[in-house]
């Protein structure tokens, strides 16, 4: 058996950890903005053919699937009708 001890690596320890603490300096916020704007920048929005495309699939798509559900739930309405009667 060996008499090592192993080192903890759960939270809560005494050691300093810079990475978990946060202060609201002006510097990290200003640094934080400044990071963001940079992100948003990276952003590739779609043009207006895709948008409309995509916007025309979704609503053909919701008014499908709800014709469908409600046949779905007008038949099994009548099932249910015809068996308690």
């Amino acid at each position: 058996m060996s008499n090592k001890k192993k080192k903890s690596n759960a939270k809560g320890g005494s050691g300093d950890d810079s990475a978990s603490t946060f202060v609201l300096a002006p510097g990290n916020i200003r640094r934080f903005y400044h990071e963001v704007v940079v992100e948003f920048k990276k952003i590739v929005w779609p043009d207006r053919k895709v948008t409309f495309g995509l916007s025309g699939f979704v609503i053909l798509l919701t008014v499908l699937l709800s014709v469908y559900l409600g046949a779905v739930d007008l038949i099994l309405g009548k099932l249910v009708g015809l068996v308690l009667q």
